[in-house]
């Protein structure tokens, strides 16, 4: 190792593509609109975001709330899903005249499902969505994912309180979605999506159920297929770019529809002014089309197979004018069988056949979502093992970015993967294991009233060194500058989630999920698919610490849990790591000898603190500015009072809420130590460190944290520049050494377990 500085840092090539999301106009007939770029909150990682939509987790409980108000004969208002504007545009007013009404009010003899759901009932409205409606018919060709998602035991006559509910995958469970059935319309018409039937209403009922889900219906505008089909399925996407599709695409799509995959198309736009306009031969730019069915007809004058794609445009209608549309000439290229089995199959006006050929031609990206990872390239079928984890990037302490980032890229999260068995045809790829990596960012869609979008994401997979093997710690920075990635995805992309198949030898491994940009805070699911057992956790930055409560009962206990004295057996009480000692005791007597420095710090003790060499907050305040001012090492203004409490209450060892010198004294040698370590860290001398850096100076100075408590440490300390400056830097600092030795005070028997009730707690957190 001794060579590495003459060592060069890896380079390596990240592909980078940015979506516009399908069609974000309001409907066929109005413009683009595009929302805002915004911001993030720095707290967002660590408030509990309580998701509305989760109040019925349960069929039961929707059972229960609906026979609650069958029984109370008075039908169900939403309370979370209000019939008001807020639930409609978070942008702007509605332009038209907006009246909630249930069916009743609509028609005569309103129906949930007449004759079957099918893809007939889904007609766009005056929304964007046709990215949602799109998924939706690819659904109803598939009964048994529709009823899944639609619970057909519902109805407006037995058992009706005007309550319904839907069934959606969300982040890695189901959740039950309830709504009432009141719906916006205008002149006594539904205002967005609807059923040709006009007293058909399972389609506006699951609109407004997504809606509910994301927030608004203006949440819905604009997006991309995938998005939808997944949460109707909770299957894995895939993602093709038809310039570069793979040869046998007829194949693989015949064999996604035969195992139940959705899949939709769209011509990709450049910019918002593309959106809408119309190709020569009547495609819409932006658009999202289902796709419904393949066929193969025998070409009567040759001994060729024509083959050919049916597609469906959910705004109703069909615009496509090139080879075999309604009356193209092509039709009379096949026999009359075909085409009278062809036509039989386009059921509405919104079908339409095209020559598979032109669609591969006219069409830039198919979005596929498969039940399971199988690959649709061979005939197996494979039984998939899944690791589920939940992360987040903190801006500040763990969004370090993708690999163009180098000071920053290490801090992302990082998951360890273990690979232990082979494949079963191990011919194919030479003794690999196949893995589907799947990262998914979550909630940008709800925030899009805050102004988000979806991130551009990515991902990198390493392979963990062999004196690393077996160990969970954080791969470093001198790591990543000097190792190129196993894997990785093919392109960074701005779609919710970003999926790649891999092949790799058995080993050890480590998946870094990011953002492609640094700095970028929210919260993501990274799923790995694997033919073969594997083991994915999240790497501890350090150790291990961890910390459980059982709030069951408030009469009972909180209970800690603490893997700090097991992890680290050698570290002192005082946090610093070396050789297990007790905390010296401290003599309140003067000491016979004194140095230079020590006989300053009495002489400007003495002289603040009066008779009683006891001084208060304030007190302490103006002692530590005056001995800051006497160290030309350390250029800071001196501490605010808050840190001065902290200060106080770390080292009050009699309870008087004061300190006397022997406390102060150490105090100040605790501040010199901590001292040292930020000097190796403030690069440029400007009396501050990168918040990124924090968890290597907490990690020297002896505290072993996890993940969470430095996303923690940055949120709390970091200025808006991401820098911790020295008071914030020595205020966290005290904490932790505060928290630390007061959890040892109460570790009785050093398991690293205790037991507090509610008085101790606070006792303990209030004097911190």
């Amino acid at each position: 190792m001794g060579d590495e500085q003459h060592r060069e840092p890896v380079v390596e090539d990240i592909q980078v593509k940015v979506l516009y999301e399908t069609e974000a106009s309001s409907g066929p007939d109005e413009k683009a609109a595009y929302p805002p770029a915004g911001t993030n909150s720095i707290y967002s990682a660590i408030l509990s975001r309580n998701e509305a939509v989760k109040d019925a987790t349960r069929l039961k409980t929707f059972l229960e709330l609906r026979d609650k108000y069958v029984k109370k004969k008075v039908v169900f208002e939403d309370p979370l899903f209000p019939a008001n504007d807020s639930s409609l545009f978070y942008s702007h007013k509605p332009t038209m005249k907006i009246e909630w009404k249930r069916p009743s009010e609509i028609c005569d003899d309103p129906q949930f499902i007449v004759d079957g759901a099918n893809r007939t009932d889904i007609c766009q409205g005056t929304l964007g969505d046709c990215w949602l409606l799109a998924a939706i018919a690819c659904l109803t060709v598939n009964e048994k994912l529709l009823y899944r998602v639609i619970p057909p035991d519902q109805s407006f006559t037995e058992n009706y309180a005007g309550i319904f509910h839907f069934q959606l995958w969300r982040y890695g469970e189901w959740v039950d979605v309830v709504v009432d059935d009141r719906i916006p319309t205008c002149n006594n018409q539904l205002v967005f999506t609807k059923s040709f039937r006009k007293n058909e209403f399972w389609s506006a009922l699951l609109e407004k159920a997504y809606a509910k889900l994301h927030g608004s219906y203006e949440a819905l505008k604009g997006g991309n297929t995938l998005e939808a089909m997944e949460d109707f399925t909770g299957g894995v996407t895939e993602f093709f770019e038809l310039s570069e599709a793979p040869k046998e695409l007829y194949s693989i799509m015949r064999k996604a529809l035969d195992r139940g995959s959705l899949m939709g198309c769209s011509i990709d736009i450049t910019s918002a002014a593309e959106m809408e306009s119309r190709t020569e031969q009547g495609l819409v730019k932006g658009h999202a089309y289902s796709i419904i069915g393949l066929a193969e007809c025998d070409e009567v004058a040759k001994d060729t197979k024509i083959r050919l794609i049916r597609l469906r445009n959910p705004w109703g209608w069909v615009l496509w004018k090139g080879p075999w549309s309604a009356n193209s000439k092509e039709w009379s290229t096949i026999s009359t069988a075909d085409k009278e089995n062809l036509k039989k199959q386009t059921v509405e006006e919104s079908e339409f056949w095209m020559a598979f050929d032109e669609f591969k031609k006219n069409f830039t990206k198919l979005e596929m979502c498969n039940l399971t990872p199988d690959t649709l390239q061979c005939e197996e079928r494979t039984s998939w093992t899944v690791s589920v984890n939940e992360g987040r990037w903190v801006r500040g302490s763990s969004a370090g970015g993708c690999r163009n980032n180098k000071n920053t890229f290490w801090t992302n999260p990082q998951y360890r993967l273990q690979l232990s068995e082979e494949d079963d045809d191990p011919e194919d790829h030479q003794a690999a294991c196949t893995v589907v990596v799947a990262l998914m960012q979550k909630g940008r869609r709800m925030q899009r009233h805050q102004g988000a979008k979806f991130f551009t994401i990515g991902f990198s997979i390493y392979e963990v060194p062999k004196e690393m093997l077996g160990q969970n710690q954080h791969l470093q920075k001198d790591f990543f500058l000097y190792n190129a990635s196993k894997a990785k995805c093919k392109t960074y992309i701005n779609l919710r989630e970003v999926t790649e198949r891999i092949h790799l030898p058995p080993g050890e491994y480590v998946i870094v999920p990011t953002t492609f940009e640094a700095h970028q805070e929210g919260e993501f699911i990274l799923r790995v698919f694997s033919e073969k057992q594997n083991i994915t956790e999240e790497e501890d930055s350090v150790g291990s610490d961890k910390t459980q409560q059982d709030t069951k009962k408030k009469e009972k206990p909180i209970v800690f849990v603490s893997d700090r004295a097991k992890a680290n057996k050698e570290i002192e009480h005082d946090g610093i790591r070396g050789e297990k000692k007790k905390m010296p005791k401290i003599n309140l007597l003067q000491e016979e000898e004194e140095t230079e420095e020590e006989k300053q710090f009495r002489a400007i003790y003495q002289k603040i603190s009066g008779d009683d060499m006891q001084i208060c907050a304030n007190e302490l305040k103006t002692v530590m500015k005056n001995v800051l001012s006497k160290h030309n090492d350390i250029k800071t203004e001196g501490f605010s009072l808050e840190t001065c409490r902290s200060m106080i209450a770390l080292m009050d060892t009699d309870g008087t809420g004061k300190l006397n010198l022997q406390e102060f004294k150490h105090l100040w040698k605790k501040i010199k130590e901590w001292q040292l370590i930020f000097r190796k860290y403030d690069k440029d001398k400007s009396c501050s460190i990168s918040s990124f850096e924090m968890r290597n100076a907490v990690n020297d100075a002896g505290f072993h944290l996890n993940k969470q408590l430095y996303d923690i440490i940055a949120m709390r300390y970091a200025d808006e520049h991401l820098n911790i400056d020295f008071d914030s830097y020595i205020c966290c600092f005290v904490r932790l050494e505060g928290m630390f030795r007061a959890f040892d005070a109460f570790d009785k028997d050093g398991d690293g377990v205790i037991k507090l009730n509610v008085l101790e707690w606070l006792q303990l957190t209030m004097y911190s």
